[in-house]
């Protein structure tokens, strides 16, 4: 088997993360490294990499119904107008992670985000690697590459706070701009 798989509880082999807990198998296997189009999917994607910044990604993934719930589903228009009263009731919800910083960054990101010529989708995408070939091992799949960091300084550039390179390449991950599953994966390509 390849180095880096583990057997899930149904038998089939996953990446090294993806059957440690239900959560994590239901998103290795439902969600990560599908392409996800959509200036409000993509936003959402890109707030709670921001989130999971320094924690765990379970922990993102189990409060990501509060998250939701508690910016309006990640509508871009609808948080680019939240006021400082939103910042406060988001800080005072022990539903999502309340670290300030993050707070003042998704608002402000909306706000970027609601002013994008292209759309926020056009822009990550512009930025995708031409496919390559599933990394055989654990050690192949890297933090930051040249196009993550190429979309972390033109998403700087134009406002946005909480994203470098390693977030931005999580982000590409995350929403199938490439595909890390190890080779060996059940999930198909």
């Amino acid at each position: 088997m390849t180095e880096g798989l583990v057997i899930g509880p149904d038998g089939q082999p996953r990446c090294f993360w993806g059957a440690s807990s239900p959560e994590y198998m239901a998103y290795h296997d439902d969600e990560w490294g599908k392409p996800v189009r959509g200036d409000d999917a993509l936003f959402e994607r890109l707030t709670l990499e921001a989130f999971q910044s320094g924690l765990a990604w379970i922990t993102i993934l189990r409060k990501r119904p509060a998250f939701r719930a508690a910016f309006d589903n990640f509508s871009i228009e609808k948080v680019a107008t939240y006021t400082e009263a939103d910042a406060d009731r988001l800080m005072a919800d022990a539903g999502i992670v309340r670290n300030r910083m993050k707070v003042d960054a998704a608002l402000h990101n909306a706000k970027v985000a609601a002013d994008l010529d292209e759309g926020l989708s056009a822009l990550l995408w512009s930025f995708a690697p031409v496919a390559r070939p599933r990394p055989r091992t654990r050690a192949d799949v890297p933090a930051v590459t040249a196009e993550s960091t190429a979309l972390a300084k033109a998403l700087k550039k134009r406002g946005f706070k909480f994203v470098g390179p390693t977030t931005a390449y999580a982000l590409m991950q995350a929403t199938g701009m490439v595909d890390d599953h190890l080779a060996d994966c059940w999930v198909p390509t």
